[in-house]
């Protein structure tokens, strides 16, 4: 299997430092120049099916790549979506010192073992039944660290985060054996 795996563009909450978690988001002027560049990237790959996200600022920068492929499946899926931090959500990074990219536990919050399960189960479930496909997953940074963890078979402490609409494509095979074609690759932004 062939899996893209990209974040969604810049949001007016990550202009403002707050942190979205399951918050829907809104994508910026900058977040939708980032998608539609990210589209324009992606027009002439083959995509088999499109997994996203269902929170509104991934499912919109899914949608906008989707524009290039109307004959593509996709599918909007709790799985894919960002960390549930809690009682954090919401709250500007100031007021908790985030460090950005890393997950942080909270009260009430989706713990850090979980986050790698859901993300670990799903991917297991898309190797299953796209083995052949070329899949994109449209998703958040702290999902996708979880899911480049259980690609590589890493901890997440050691996978760098990914930039807004950046791309990240790796080849998997039935065994789970992987190679990495790009990692936070951001040339369509510049």
């Amino acid at each position: 299997m062939k899996l893209i795996l990209t974040r969604h563009g810049e949001t007016e909450e990550n202009i403002a430092g707050i942190l979205q978690g399951h918050l829907p988001g809104k994508l910026s002027a900058e977040g939708i120049k980032q998608a539609k560049k990210l589209a324009l990237r992606l027009k002439n790959e083959k995509l088999d099916f499109i997994y996203s996200s269902d929170l509104a600022r991934a499912a919109d920068t899914a949608k906008e790549i989707a524009k290039y492929h109307p004959k593509t499946s996709i599918e909007f899926v709790k799985s894919l979506r960002e960390v549930h931090f809690g009682e954090l959500e919401g709250k500007s990074t100031t007021e908790f010192g985030w460090d950005k990219g890393r997950f942080t536990e909270s009260r009430n919050g989706e713990p850090v073992k979980e986050v790698c399960k859901r993300a670990k189960n799903f991917l297991q479930k898309i190797l299953n039944k796209h083995q052949s496909d070329t899949v994109l997953f449209v998703c958040h940074g702290g999902i996708a660290i979880a899911l480049i963890a259980a690609i590589t078979n890493d901890s997440i402490e050691s996978v760098n985060f990914l930039d807004n609409t950046s791309l990240s494509t790796f080849e998997i095979n039935e065994n789970k054996n992987h190679k990495i074609r790009y990692y936070n690759c951001i040339k369509h932004l510049k």
